[in-house]
C-alpha cells in the first residue's frame, strides 16, 4: 500500500483527469473498495442536478449497472445519493440498512436496494464533498469488493477511514482543477476563440488576430454554443472555464 505522503504527492501531480482517476481507484482498491463511483455537477438547483450531460461522471462499475442505474434513473430515488445531497462528510451504508429506515424507505427507494444487491453493491461508504456553493456538488461511493460485508468495511473504516478521507477529499479538488470535457468537448479553435472573447475582445479583433473572416469566427463561436448546449456566448465562456476548457496548458509542451 503506498504512502499517505506519496500517494498525495501522485493525486497532486496529476496532469489529466484520466491519471488522476486510475491512480485514486488503484489505491481505493488496496482497502477493498474496488467499485467507485464519482460524480459532480455545477448546475444543481431546488429540484434537481442539471443535465446528466453536464456532470463529471467517473466509475469503474461495470457498464451494465452505470446503464441501469443512470439511463434509467435510478439514481434520482437512491438513498445514498439523498443522503450526500443533504450533507457532508463520509456516511456507512449501514445508514440505509437500519430497519427503522428501510420501513420508510419509498417503493423507488427499495427498487434502487433491490437493484443494488442483485449487483453485489451492498457495503461500503460514501463521501459527500463540502459544496462550494449552492449550485455544486460532489460526492463518491466506495464499493466494497463482493466477499466483503458491511462488518469487514466498518473495521477497515475503523483503522483508515481518516485517510481514506483525505485522499478522496484531495482527489476530488485536484480534479476540479483539470480540463474535463466529458460529452461537450469543443475543438482547438473553438476554445481559441472563446479564449478570446473572454479577454474582451469582438468578433472583429478576434478575426484580425486569427487571420479569419468575421464569419468565420461567427460559426466557430456557434459551434461552440451548440457543443456546449448553451444559448448566448457568454454562457459558453462561463461553461468551458468551468470545465477547464479554456487557457488550457499543452501538457505536450511542458
Amino acid at each position: 500500500m503506498t504512502s499517505l505522503v506519496a500517494h498525495l504527492e501522485q493525486l497532486t501531480n496529476a496532469s489529466t483527469v484520466e491519471d488522476l482517476w486510475d491512480i485514486h481507484t488503484r489505491q481505493m482498491e488496496t482497502y477493498g473498495f474496488d467499485r467507485l463511483m464519482y460524480g459532480f455537477t455545477r448546475y444543481r438547483t431546488s429540484t434537481g442536478l442539471g443535465d446528466p450531460q453536464d456532470w463529471v461522471l467517473l466509475s469503474t462499475q461495470n457498464p451494465e449497472y452505470m446503464k441501469v442505474f443512470f439511463d434509467e434513473g435510478l439514481y434520482y430515488h437512491a438513498p445514498m445519493i439523498r443522503w450526500a445531497l443533504a450533507n457532508d462528510g463520509a456516511c456507512s451504508w449501514r445508514w440505509m440498512m437500519d430497519m427503522n429506515r428501510v420501513e420508510n424507505l419509498t417503493q423507488s427507494e427499495l427498487r434502487v436496494m433491490e437493484f443494488n444487491k442483485s449487483m453485489g453493491v451492498t457495503a461500503g461508504y460514501t463521501i459527500s464533498f463540502r459544496s462550494i456553493s449552492e449550485r455544486t456538488k460532489g460526492a463518491i461511493a466506495l464499493t466494497a469488493k463482493a466477499d466483503l460485508t458491511q462488518d469487514a468495511v466498518e473495521q477497515t473504516w475503523a483503522k483508515h477511514g481518516d485517510e481514506i478521507i483525505v485522499m478522496n477529499n484531495v482527489m476530488h479538488l485536484k480534479l476540479l482543477t483539470l480540463p474535463y470535457s466529458g460529452d461537450r468537448s469543443l475543438t482547438k479553435r473553438q476554445r481559441e476563440v472563446l479564449q478570446w472573447v473572454g479577454d474582451g475582445k469582438t468578433t472583429q479583433d478576434i478575426a484580425l488576430l486569427l487571420g479569419l473572416t468575421p464569419a468565420t469566427v461567427e460559426k466557430h463561436l456557434r459551434l461552440a454554443r451548440e457543443a456546449l448546449d448553451v444559448e448566448t456566448t457568454a454562457q459558453a465562456v462561463l461553461k468551458a472555464a468551468f470545465y477547464n476548457q479554456m487557457f488550457v496548458v499543452d501538457q505536450n509542451a511542458v
